[in-house]
């Protein structure tokens, strides 16, 4: 079964392979494993991959050194009842091409339970960052006869989920683990036929009554699902689920040949959950969202909407891409086209995307790859956080060559699979789905409304004024929990010591009675740009008892320019002294991709300390006297906290 459609193909990656080992410096080897991990593959050439990376791996992910090279390093630990040691490399591969430098722990075999309720001392070593519960439908089932009735199997059924949800609040009480749960998979053959679905005790529904169950006490507990369930029903794994002769000879619930699906659909969920997901989806314009060339078809005359089949599909697409614009995705264009005509062409009556659904419009005869920087910048995201769909393999290359770090899916001939094509590749997984996000695409097309008022003001005192602007300042509470944790996972920028941090650790920080755990929101006259900063700051041993460290300060690149910093250190002082801090500490840890904030903490008027015992040799220190210190001008109202 052919796997992973939506990576080019190369011309010979095994060759390829060879030619890497041949590299000698550790990291080198890394950058090219996760590199070469970008092709299509099967699980002979994903092994390769994970061995020409295991030296540069074993070097790099005991630390925070994985940094400058564009990795982020994750401990996860892999609990099961049916047999993963063979998907391990699979797993591994597929988090390099995510741009993460996994170490995986491997539980005993169906241990999953013994590790978590009794203190494992090879678990705890690990500490794990996530728990992945990778179960299977046949572990321990549901003692019920056939003819169990409906009350009797809900009995059953919660008091199997009970269990589960007591390992995960003991994974998280134990590691502050971000908990990853694997739903069941259906893999024996229905007793009734079709009307299995209407026998309570049935085995295939129980086992969807027990995925129902799951999904909503995950959903309740901040429990991430891999839904191989889900995944299984649309027809993903074929029959490489629980196929029977592997089952009784090794336990094997995922069979070897598909382990680059399931390794890949594993790390898309660790890598939502350090925020490495996608944000923006790029568009082309000409057979992309429509048929033919507006250029020279006239709107009239391009395929699109009711009446035909292949004008159905590209309305299809654009649909698709209009939901994901619902859910936080932003939306450009980058087409070869001229300017005007290309705009006109989203006034044609069957047009599913809207000219104002778009936040960057690139449409002109430059190349591609500038383009797509351009939008980058216009957006203040990174080129890492971009998919650029085009129903052209020449641009396709083109840019994977040029912009290695845009995401350029292969697509099918038919334009109706494009939808299909774009989800299976997983690049907007996500961990959360909040009222932020469902604006998100609306924010950053006010966004580019603010920076145009801002390119024609004069004066740019009275241009802040003018945006009567609104901080408001809460606690880190249950309702701004997920958010708050989406935006310090996801802040590469402005971020001024990039810890990740899963919810549980965020939680247990802003329960803290001495710690300071602010959400930051911001108004303006052009609209609500949301949750814009979050700001923890917590006692440290190596520090004074009346001083807190500000581990985390992040910020939205969307809000800078707009003296919010000051506002921010404002309400910071006032909540610092209220749990009677008398001075701040601020760390600065420089990443490839932080510089932008090299001077904040001078620039607020914070004075350079000497760094506290057991720091990092590269961090710098920064000392704020509540007492002494004045408080920064600025042109925002602040609410609360």
């Amino acid at each position: 079964m052919e796997q992973l459609l939506w990576l080019p193909s190369h011309a010979d990656l095994g060759v390829a392979i060879g030619a890497a080992k041949q590299e000698t410096d550790p990291a080198r080897r890394l950058a090219l494993a996760a590199m070469l991990a970008g092709y299509r593959r099967d699980v002979t050439l994903t092994a390769r991959l994970d061995r020409l990376a295991t030296e540069g791996l074993g070097d790099w992910t005991t630390g925070e050194t994985l940094s400058p090279q564009g990795f982020t390093p994750l401990r996860v630990a892999l609990l099961s009842s049916h047999t993963v040691d063979h998907l391990v490399p699979a797993i591994r591969v597929a988090g390099l091409h995510r741009r993460l430098a996994l170490s995986v722990y491997v539980a005993p075999y169906g241990m999953y339970r013994q590790v978590l309720l009794i203190d494992d001392p090879q678990l705890a070593a690990f500490a794990p960052q996530v728990v992945v519960l990778a179960l299977d439908a046949r572990d321990a089932p549901l003692q019920l006869s056939l003819d169990a009735s409906a009350a009797e199997v809900a009995a059953a059924v919660e008091a199997k989920v009970e269990e589960l949800r007591l390992l995960w609040r003991r994974a998280r009480e134990r590691f502050a683990a971000q908990v990853v749960q694997q739903t069941l998979a259906p893999v024996d053959p229905p007793l009734f036929g079709s009307f299995e679905a209407l026998v309570p005790a049935a085995p295939y529904t129980v086992t969807e009554r027990l995925n129902s169950a799951i999904r909503a006490a995950a959903r309740e507990d901040g429990v991430l699902l891999m839904d191989l369930a889900w995944q299984a029903a649309q027809g993903s794994y074929g029959s490489g689920l629980g196929d029977p002769v592997r089952w009784h000879q090794g336990k094997q619930l995922v069979s070897p040949n598909l382990a680059p699906l399931y390794g890949d659909q594993l790390a898309r969920v660790l890598a939502a959950s350090v925020g490495l997901s996608r944000k923006c989806l790029v568009l082309d314009l000409d057979n992309t969202l429509w048929g033919g060339v507006i250029g020279d078809d006239g709107i009239d005359g391009i395929k699109l909407g009711q009446g035909s089949p292949t004008g159905e599909a590209f309305l299809a697409f654009q649909r698709y891409a209009a939901l994901l614009a619902q859910r936080g995705i932003i939306l450009a264009v980058c087409s070869k086209n001229d300017l005007a005509v290309a705009q006109a062409a989203f006034n044609h009556p069957e047009m599913a995307l809207k000219r104002s659904d778009i936040a960057a419009f690139e449409a002109n005869w430059e190349d591609k790859a500038g383009n797509l920087r351009r939008i980058a910048t216009t957006l203040d995201i990174g080129l890492d956080s971009l998919v650029f769909v085009d129903d052209n393999p020449a641009e396709r290359d083109i840019v994977r060559r040029e912009l290695p770090e845009v995401a350029v899916p292969e697509l099918p001939e038919d334009v109706a699979d494009y939808p299909a094509r774009v989800a299976a590749a997983g690049y907007f997984e996500t961990v959360s789905f909040t009222a932020d996000d469902a604006t998100r695409g609306r924010n950053y097309v006010l966004n580019a409304e603010r920076k145009a008022a801002q390119s024609q003001a004069t004066d740019m005192e009275g241009y802040l004024r003018g945006l009567a602007m609104i901080l408001s300042a809460t606690p880190v509470g249950p309702a701004e929990l997920p958010r708050a944790t989406q935006l310090i996972n996801k802040t590469n920028q402005f971020n001024l010591t990039t810890r990740r941090y899963s919810e549980a650790e965020v939680q247990r920080l802003a329960s803290d009675p001495r710690a300071v755990a602010l959400a930051l929101r911001l108004r303006d006259k052009f609209g609500d740009n949301g949750l814009i900063s979050v700001v923890l700051a917590r006692p440290d041993p190596n520090l004074a008892p009346d001083e807190l460290l500000i581990d985390t300060w992040l910020m939205s690149c969307r809000v800078l320019g707009r003296q919010v910093e000051e506002a921010v250190l404002g309400v910071l002082v006032t909540s610092a002294a209220e749990v009677g801090c008398r001075a701040l500490v601020g760390e600065y840890r420089p990443t490839p991709r932080n510089s932008m904030v090299a001077e904040h903490y001078p620039r607020l008027g914070f004075s350079h300390r000497q760094a506290p015992e057991g720091a990092e040799p590269d961090a710098s220190f920064w000392h704020y006297d509540l007492m002494s210190s004045n408080s920064a001008k600025h042109f925002i109202e602040v609410a609360g906290p």
